[in-house]
């Protein structure tokens, strides 16, 4: 999938990122309803800021994270929904 780049810059140690998108099967097969469906704790950097003062930001554009649950800010960029949080919300780079 090929990501144009965002006209969008996160300031000091905000990250944007792209969620992967929902299971719509378990594991034994059975088709998971939009209604039933769990957000993803999964996703894209697709922008970084800078960082703090002296504190940089450690992820890079293009790594896979894993952040909480309810981690972030839902936005709509250029007709992608995105979510933008602070990089202390991510939990893991995968």
């Amino acid at each position: 999938m090929a990501t144009k780049k965002l006209n969008v810059t996160p300031l000091h140690d905000r990250v944007i990122v792209k969620a992967d998108a929902a299971e719509t099967k378990s594991a034994g097969g059975i088709i998971i309803p939009d209604t039933a469906k769990e957000k993803p704790q999964r996703g894209t950097v697709i922008a970084a800021g800078p960082g703090k003062k002296d504190e940089p930001v450690t992820v890079k554009v293009g790594n896979a994270v894993l952040y909480g649950k309810y981690a972030g800010t839902e936005i709509t960029i250029d007709g992608q929904d995105l979510l933008i949080m602070r990089e202390s919300d991510i939990l893991a780079i995968v």
